[in-house]
């Protein structure tokens, strides 16, 4: 079976998570949204067998950041039968692909998935997948298969605890061993705790399970006086200092992690080293989160948060949300991020005392609690390859590529966000008048 993961418009509605990357690389759980599709079907990870239609401007970096999987490629797609998958639909627990000849896939009475001949997939682009659907529809009958859709950002960091129990349970691998026992404190039953063999956990490491289960990945290293409680993922090569993690998170590879983190995916790469809280967020690559940087998750009058996507605020119908960070943006130390923040890619947001805008377009900076231009590219792409450096990766052209194009489609959005900056911030207005009294 080959299986070939498309984007669709609503790509757009999970920004600024998907600026730099395509649906289906979004982490849930312990592993991205195109994992858990490609595991339902039973495809592995073997050359040709996986394909993708994504956006265009994302094609040269995901063929260096994945060269298993053919994008773009009609040649490819019309070779013989291929499992059209949206990239942003999970499918759910226990699934079982239907047998037999062409077929559609409903979740929640919205194509997800069909099966198709070399024929069928004639037309299909990214930007015409609806479309696509809705003229399979037409001539082959669709079934209800069940599952969820990932329609925005928060929806990720609401089911992230559930589905880290998933695929704990789905794993199946050998838990703790009695060694590893020997030197750190569990709460709970040890087969809800999996050590990778070449972790580091120092003395005075507090593992609970009583609440969910805890994986923690090749070369971690958890120094002391940290407390872990599951359900929770720490990455590959990722490091805790003296953090206190509170359920409900993933931790992507390559991390350092202190400071009070909950219900919070943070995807790789990224450093959260010192003190604050992170809550219900989800943080992207190549992120430094300053000393003290804190979000708000929960809002004083406990009512419904809205997000600021693209500018636009964005109902959630939920009382907890975090912060959403795009890729290579970094705070200043003492940074206050207000409850439902979006933060774009390649920003710089400083500390000003009042809780800072919630929206922040990409390449922007944040000086004195107003948006404003942000640095050059050249000096933005500079740092980042000495970020990239420091663990033992690199920022190309191919990568430079991607973020000019990047930030000639943001511009409309910056535009607006300096309009709004240049207004008085109804946030600030009591404080202000305090001050002149």
């Amino acid at each position: 079976m080959r299986l070939c993961l498309v984007e669709d418009l609503a790509a757009a509605g999970l920004e600024p998570l998907t600026l730099t990357r395509p649906v289906y690389d979004l982490l849930l759980g312990a592993s991205t949204l195109g994992e858990k599709i490609a595991r339902a079907f039973g495809v592995g990870n073997g050359p040709q067998r996986r394909g993708a239609l994504i956006r265009n401007h994302l094609a040269e970096v995901q063929r260096r950041r994945d060269p298993h999987v053919v994008v773009n490629d009609r040649d490819w797609l019309a070779r013989g039968p291929v499992v059209v998958a949206r990239g942003r639909w999970v499918p759910p627990e226990g699934f079982e692909p239907p047998s037999g000849g062409p077929w559609v896939g409903l979740c929640d009475g919205r194509p997800a998935c069909a099966w198709v001949g070399p024929d069928d997939v004639l037309g299909l682009e990214w930007n015409n997948v609806d479309d696509w659907f809705d003229g399979l529809l037409a001539r082959h009958s669709g079934d209800e298969i069940g599952g969820e859709w990932i329609d925005r950002p928060w929806d990720l960091v609401t089911a992230n605890g559930r589905h880290l129990e998933r695929d704990f349970a789905r794993e199946g691998k050998p838990a703790v061993s009695n060694r590893q026992l020997a030197t750190l404190a569990l709460v709970g039953p040890s087969d809800r705790l999996r050590l990778h063999e070449t972790a580091r956990i120092d003395p005075y490491v507090v593992f609970d399970v009583t609440n969910g289960p805890i994986t923690v990945g090749a070369g971690a290293w958890i120094q002391p006086f940290t407390r872990v409680e599951g359900p929770c993922v720490i990455g590959a090569e990722s490091q805790l200092f003296r953090a206190n993690v509170r359920g409900a998170v993933t931790i992507g590879p390559n991390c350092r992690i202190g400071g009070e983190v909950e219900a919070s995916i943070v995807h790789g790469y990224s450093n959260k080293y010192h003190e604050g809280f992170l809550g219900h967020a989800y943080v992207g690559e190549w992120v430094n989160l300053g000393a003290i940087t804190s979000n708000s998750d929960l809002r004083n009058d406990y009512g419904e948060v809205f997000v600021p996507l693209q500018g636009d605020p964005i109902a959630t119908g939920q009382a907890k949300v975090g912060c959403f960070v795009g890729d290579h943006t970094r705070t200043g130390m003492g940074s206050m991020l207000n409850t439902g923040t979006s933060v774009g890619v390649m920003c710089n947001v400083l500390p000003a005392g009042l809780l800072l805008p919630k929206h922040v377009p990409s390449f922007t900076a944040v000086l004195y609690g107003r948006v404003e231009p942000g640095f050059a590219l050249d000096q933005l792409f500079a740092t980042a390859r000495i970020v990239a450096g420091r663990r033992g990766k690199v920022f190309d052209e191919v990568d430079e590529r991607l973020y000019r194009t990047l930030f000639e489609q943001t511009r409309l959005e910056r535009e607006r966000a300096f309009q709004r900056s240049s207004q008085p911030r109804r946030d600030a207005w009591p404080v202000l008048q305090a001050a002149r009294r």
